[in-house]
């Protein structure tokens, strides 16, 4: 079987123009914005130098060759969208010749480092040397001398990308209006610097309400260390806060303990020490580094457990990214995999809504192991991105029957709940079952058509929602992944994997199906390119 074409691959994403509403922005926030795009340019920088050893170089000869033939610009421009040479919707799939597999040490331990090799080196450590080397934000590399692990904190390693964004962010903070706004930028500029990152995700925590920009700068996911996801990788995301919506859903927050207090768990289980994040609806305006497609359409964080401890986490959906999703991928997946007569269940209001309790469900249930100090990510390491992201996409959908029951949701039914998370079970999974969130979607809709609360006809070979089964489905799922977290149970997890995470035949025959809908958008950011040019 031959593999796709450059141009095939690229056509997977929608070209899509996402817009803001900058018209109630001052004259020096639209000025901080162009300083923030510059910002993400140079932890692209950085992202490629952590991602592996060859990314940089490969990066700059494709850049170099863009304009010498329409496959060259291609190449370019999917290397850029896919942030490496690796296509994440076919299991990683090198598209460029001479790439090698993706390492799972990326480049942030060596890449000839085994698992073992690391658990024996973390037991001569003292206890805080061992806390950075599992930390997010020191890598592991080799002593030249004597061959052993030494940790070498992000800001020596990647010292020339982020001396000069430190300075950029001190520039956009003395331009921007809002006073907690600008202490964080300050504060990120210092930990760039000094690798020190709990205040400023703090200050991070505290930007008001009333500010008019957003953004989140620095080391947050963990996906890339696929060793053990404790590594930390940079990314920029900027944003316009849209006011009307974030004032539409904070509601949702203070329903955060009704949902922990219904969850389907023993009551030690249940999260004691639950903060309810604060929510803010925000459009984006540009990104670098750690944002390869698929584009993330919303994010709660910080990740860091020490800083959620001190000051909670926020919640933050991106509304101009999640239309685009809608539009040109979810509607046209729905069309292709769902009983015709369910169609008109799927709706933009479910989706959206769904997106934040999701979100919101990442704080429900156990973070640490019962009986136990440890976290559960330190237990079920490489599976705990994918139990996580299930996790709360099914207490996402569990708590949208209790907030329509108690009818703080009045303007979307649960029909349209469930038919609209079906239909997006089919977009993630596309994405390819090595990426956290694709693998949690195949476990959770192999486990539902499994209890019977989706349905699958081999007449129409077309997807349904049981209504009469789905409620208890979703509950019993909900209960599972919360009691292997909270055990920390490796073994199960792998087992639990194993039974669920896979592309069975009819899931196989419906992605097929799917072959010329676009798997995702390709952001095109007008927005920023007439700041840029009304500013540089």
């Amino acid at each position: 079987m031959s593999l796709p074409s450059i141009r095939d691959r690229l056509a997977n994403y929608k070209p899509t123009e996402l817009k803001a509403d900058l018209s109630h922005l001052t004259e020096g926030d639209k000025r901080a914005l162009v300083k923030l795009a510059s910002v993400s340019d140079l932890l692209n920088k950085v992202y490629y130098a952590q991602i592996w050893s060859g990314a940089t170089e490969l990066r700059e000869q494709l850049a170099q060759n863009a304009h010498n033939s329409a496959n060259d610009r291609d190449a370019h421009q999917l290397f850029e969208l896919l942030r490496g040479p690796w296509d994440r919707s076919r299991d990683n799939e090198p598209f460029l010749p001479n790439v090698p597999a993706k390492p799972k040490t990326a480049n942030v331990y060596p890449a000839d480092m085994t698992a073992d090799e690391f658990t024996q080196w973390l037991s001569t450590l003292d206890a805080a040397n061992k806390a950075r080397a599992q930390g997010f934000y020191d890598c592991i590399e080799r002593d030249p001398e004597t061959s052993a692990l030494k940790l070498v904190p992000y800001a020596a390693a990647y010292r020339e990308m982020l001396e000069p964004a430190a300075q950029l962010l001190q520039e956009a903070s003395e331009l921007v209006s809002d006073a907690s706004f600008k202490a964080f930028l300050q504060s990120r500029a210092k930990a760039f610097t000094s690798n020190e990152y709990l205040d400023s995700e703090v200050h991070w925590l505290k930007i008001s309400h009333q500010s008019p920009l957003e953004a989140a700068i620095g080391p947050y996911e963990t996906y890339e260390d696929e060793l053990f996801s404790l590594k930390a990788f940079f990314e920029s995301m900027v944003h316009v806060r849209d006011f009307n919506s974030t004032r539409i859903l904070d509601k949702f927050t203070s329903s955060l303990q009704l949902v922990e207090e219904h969850l389907p768990i023993p009551d030690n289980y249940r999260n004691k020490q639950l903060v309810p994040p604060p929510i803010v609806v925000v459009d984006q305006v540009y990104y670098g580094g750690d944002t390869a497609v698929p584009m993330t359409a919303a994010y709660n964080l910080p990740n860091d457990e020490h800083a959620i401890e001190k000051a909670g986490s926020k919640l933050t959906l991106i509304k101009n990214v999640q239309q685009g999703k809608m539009h040109s991928v979810l509607v046209p997946i729905a069309r292709k995999v769902l009983e015709e007569e369910q169609l008109e269940f799927v709706t933009f209001d479910a989706f959206f809504t769904h997106v934040l309790l999701h979100e919101v469900a990442h704080s429900n249930g156990p973070h640490r192991v019962v009986n136990s100090n440890e976290t559960v990510r330190s237990q079920l390491q490489e599976l705990h991105s994918a139990f996580e992201e299930a996790k709360a996409d099914i207490t996402g959908l569990f708590a949208a029957n209790l907030l329509v029951e108690t009818r703080v949701i009045q303007d979307i039914t649960m029909k349209q709940f469930y038919t609209t998370y079906l239909a997006s079970a089919f977009r993630s999974i596309r994405f390819g079952l090595s990426e956290a969130h694709g693998l949690g979607q195949a476990i959770q809709l192999n486990y539902l058509l499994e209890q019977g609360g989706f349905t699958y006809s081999s007449e129409t070979a077309k997807f349904g929602v049981n209504m009469n089964k789905i409620t208890e489905s979703v509950a019993k799922l909900t209960h599972d992944i919360m009691m292997i977290q909270g055990n920390g149970d490796k073994q199960k997890a792998v087992e639990f994997k194993l039974k669920y995470g896979k592309v069975t035949p009819i899931i196989k025959k419906a992605l097929d199906e799917l072959a010329d809908v676009p798997i995702d958008i390709a952001p095109i950011w007008a927005d920023m390119e007439s700041l840029r040019k009304q500013y540089n």
